[in-house]
């Protein structure tokens, strides 16, 4: 059978079945959160396999470790959204289109740029999981909360514990290669930043390609 002729999609993305009364954004929240989730995944997995430096041995499990549980968060919300009657996002190529976790280069970077963009990827599903516990809440969608509260939050907030804890004495990284060359973008560490996290060191190191400087130290 040819697929180019044959088969045709009986829902669509981004529609909803009726099947049991709930408020249609109750879904759409959950799939955004999902896409996110997969490549927060797939960052952890690629951090993990490239780590290196003196503390290897322990990142390189805990990140594996983390990776397993987000794999977990990732069935547990697709699920969610299949039930409620929905399409969960599963393409890898469809989630790189609706994610707005910023891409990591496709080399390796230092050991704090790696730690420091998994930071970011949480703070971005962390602010957007808040957000959508609130407003699910308001729809009466009382699972749905419960699963963003007890799974998504939670965990995320944990993991998150570890990798600044990973990253005291450390500065805190922005990278700043050119997007175009290295298709990547410039970090932004937002919640996670070291004055909101009380952190010991200051963000004073920076990364541009291979180069590294510290401010003042130029």
């Amino acid at each position: 059978m040819d697929c180019r002729t044959e088969c045709i999609e009986i829902q669509e993305f981004d529609t909803v079945r009726d099947l049991v009364g709930l408020a249609r954004d109750t879904r759409l929240h959950s799939c955004k959160i999902l896409a996110d989730t997969q490549i927060l995944y797939a960052l952890y997995k690629k951090h993990h396999w490239l780590m290196r430096g003196a503390t290897f041995y322990q990142l390189h499990l805990l990140l594996d470790k983390h990776a397993d549980e987000q794999n977990e968060l990732i069935d547990k919300i697709a699920e969610r959204v299949q039930t409620l009657g929905g399409i969960a996002v599963g393409d890898p190529r469809h989630v790189a289109e609706l994610t707005k976790i910023r891409r990591a280069p496709n080399g390796c970077e230092e050991v704090p740029a790696m730690l420091s963009r998994l930071l970011e990827a949480h703070e971005t599903i962390l602010v957007d999981a808040h957000d959508a516990a609130a407003k699910i809440a308001e729809l009466g969608d009382d699972g749905s909360n419960d699963l963003i509260v007890s799974e998504v939050i939670r965990t995320g907030e944990l993991e998150a514990w570890f990798l600044v804890e990973h990253l005291v004495d450390t500065p805190l990284v922005r990278v700043l290669a050119d997007a175009r060359q290295h298709n990547a973008e410039p970090l932004d560490l937002g919640f996670f930043c070291a004055e909101r996290l009380t952190l010991r060191t200051p963000r004073s190191l920076y990364l541009s390609g291979d180069a590294t400087k510290s401010r003042g130290h130029a």
